[in-house]
């Protein structure tokens, strides 16, 4: 018999949780880069990095300041797409699209309340 058969140094379990633990560490990191304004989301969409690829579009999203659920559904809604697609996921032209909407230019302002109330009824 012979008695050389390799020996992994971790099994898979631990193995599988040491990668767990860099990707969640790394998503992290990225998430705090974005929340800071050092990170554009639009950037990470089009050239999403490898621990982006398995994140769902809308943790991204909700990862800049002043960003939560409404606010992504109302921007997701307009592309259509999920809340739940992750990024390595998207389509080019869902990227396009997204990025897009992201950028500076397009968030227009919102209208005064008193403008807004007019409007809704019609009233000139």
């Amino acid at each position: 018999m012979n008695a050389d058969a390799t020996i992994s140094a971790a099994p898979q379990h631990i193995r599988a949780l040491q990668r767990a633990n860099e990707v969640r560490l790394a998503r992290a990191e990225l998430k705090r880069g974005v929340a800071h304004g050092g990170i554009q989301v639009a950037d990470v969409v089009l050239n999403p990095p490898w621990e982006a690829e398995s994140m769902m579009i809308a943790d991204l999203l909700m990862s800049q300041r002043r960003w939560g659920v409404t606010r992504c559904r109302k921007l997701l809604q307009l592309i259509p797409m999920s809340e739940n697609k992750t990024v390595g996921s998207m389509t080019d032209r869902q990227r396009r699209a997204l990025a897009a909407l992201l950028s500076p230019d397009a968030m227009p302002e919102p209208a005064p309340l008193l403008e807004t109330r007019v409007l809704a009824f019609g009233v000139a």
